[in-house]
């Protein structure tokens, strides 16, 4: 039996890139959707859950209560670009298209050059909000954060990913 099967942690991906968690502190590549919360430029207070759907790039922008961004009006808002330029950095640019079902253009496959292949296809808004439950596992991920260091298992953490060397 493989040491990885004996084990309750399985390996983490390292992040292709380090990346600043300020602008945007959640991004993940679930439910068919790139998915994230990004905080709001203008007003520390606010976020905003963005997603883009895989394959037909429809997108949803809105604040934490349901409140419709005002900049995803035609086309994919400042949240949203932020969110592909750090899902990039997270887990790469080949990774996030291929997700996405994104073929690239000729030009470099960066954030900005994913964004531009995306927006290409004339995206329409009407994605699924998909907001309460990513907001929602946002929450929680920053509960884990509060935690007291301690040695003894976490029954509801079982199931987290470590980082360390498996035994």
């Amino acid at each position: 039996m493989p040491v990885w099967e004996r084990s309750s942690t399985v390996r983490v991906v390292p992040p292709a890139r380090p990346r600043k968690l300020a602008k945007v502190p959640f991004v993940e590549l679930a439910d068919g959707r790139l998915q994230g919360v990004v905080s709001s430029g203008s007003d520390i207070g606010r976020v905003y859950v963005s997603s883009i759907a895989a394959g037909t790039y429809a997108y949803a922008c809105s604040t934490n209560n349901n409140r419709p961004c005002g900049g995803a009006r035609g086309g994919f808002c400042n949240h949203i670009r932020a969110l592909v330029a750090e899902a990039v950095l997270q887990y790469g640019a080949e990774r996030v298209a291929r997700y996405l079902k994104a073929e690239p253009g000729d030009g470099e496959l960066d954030g900005a050059g994913l964004v531009a292949s995306l927006a290409a296809t004339r995206p329409a808004p009407g994605g699924s909000s998909a907001a309460a439950p990513v907001f929602s596992r946002f929450l929680r991920h920053l509960t884990y954060l509060e935690l007291e260091p301690v040695t003894a298992p976490l029954p509801e953490m079982h199931w987290f990913p470590s980082t360390g060397a498996v035994a």
